[in-house]
């Protein structure tokens, strides 16, 4: 996002959420399409993100901001399941004052303009919502602002040449005119048509 327009990120957080709700507990050891990453792992991602931007959103810079994401494995706290709708509300009520989306803050141990944070946080609800829905077998529809922004914002960084392998890997060619989500899931290093191998494949 290169303009400071402020938006609801309630529509995406609710979906996301909708997603975490249908993922049974036989589901988590499952694969997903960022590398090393199950099911688990990635919600349990989710849950540290979540708390991350919604405390970079508040300005409330401690533990929670400070930690690169590189650092751990994710772990899925035991009561994810109430604790994970609970934090994507707060994430969203947080963005909803003007004022995080003005001055500095920090995310993942880097100090950053609030609406750039903004823009990460986004990128990361839309994209983690794809894979989650790939990787659990579930329809996706992401919030078509969020969408929009998540694309502006992989746009803009696709031509950074410090990116590699992981859960931002190099950007996977994608027509031109292909839906925006699968422009999206090129741009993050992710193949649009990817689905879960064959339990005999894995």
């Amino acid at each position: 996002m290169t303009e400071s327009t402020t938006f609801d990120l309630g529509p995406q957080t609710r979906i996301v959420a909708r997603l975490a709700e249908g993922v049974s507990d036989a589901l988590l050891a499952g694969p997903t399409p960022c590398p090393d990453y199950p099911v688990r792992t990635l919600l349990g991602h989710l849950t540290g993100l979540a708390e991350a931007f919604r405390d970079a959103a508040r300005k409330d810079l401690g533990p929670t901001t400070n930690t690169a994401p590189d650092t751990a494995v994710p772990s899925l706290p035991a009561d994810w399941r109430e604790r994970l709708p609970r934090v994507l509300d707060e994430l969203a009520e947080a963005w909803r004052d003007p004022s995080a989306w003005t001055g500095m803050t920090r995310a993942g141990g880097v100090d950053l303009p609030g609406e750039i944070a903004a823009a990460v946080a986004v990128d990361e609800l839309v994209i983690h919502g794809w894979d989650l829905a790939r990787a659990t077998g579930q329809d996706y529809t992401p919030d078509e602002t969020a969408l929009r922004a998540s694309h502006a914002f992989l746009l803009e960084t696709a031509e950074d040449e410090s990116r590699g392998g992981g859960i931002f890997g190099a950007v996977v060619p994608v027509p031109d005119d292909a839906p925006l989500l699968d422009r999206a899931v090129g741009l993050s290093g992710r193949d649009p048509n990817w689905t879960p191998p064959a339990a005999g494949d894995r």
